[in-house]
């Protein structure tokens, strides 16, 4: 009798809302963007220094895009997902 009534009474929700998984999907597309611009820039042969290793884009902005896309995983998982973005009147 109690489990029956539990289960009428829990519903099946997500945890996350809609908003929460579309600033999950701009921080995972940040943190891949930044990992693309980070790779290559290495050398075929050991022998030979390559100087676009320590070049802005793989020193500076890729990092920077990286703390950036955790940035924004962590407010999506912090966002509550049942509070109204519109205020009601």
């Amino acid at each position: 009798m109690g489990e029956q009534k539990r289960k009428e009474t829990s519903k099946n929700e997500f945890i996350f809302g809609k908003r929460n998984y579309k600033f999950m999907l701009i921080g995972l597309g940040c943190i891949a963007l930044g990992f693309i611009l980070m790779s290559g820039g290495g050398s075929d042969d050991p022998n030979v220094w390559n100087p676009d290793v320590f070049n802005m884009r793989r020193i500076r902005i890729a990092p920077t895009l990286v703390l950036l896309g955790f940035g924004i995983q962590v407010y999506a998982i912090l966002l509550n997902p049942n509070k109204d973005s519109k205020p009601k009147s």
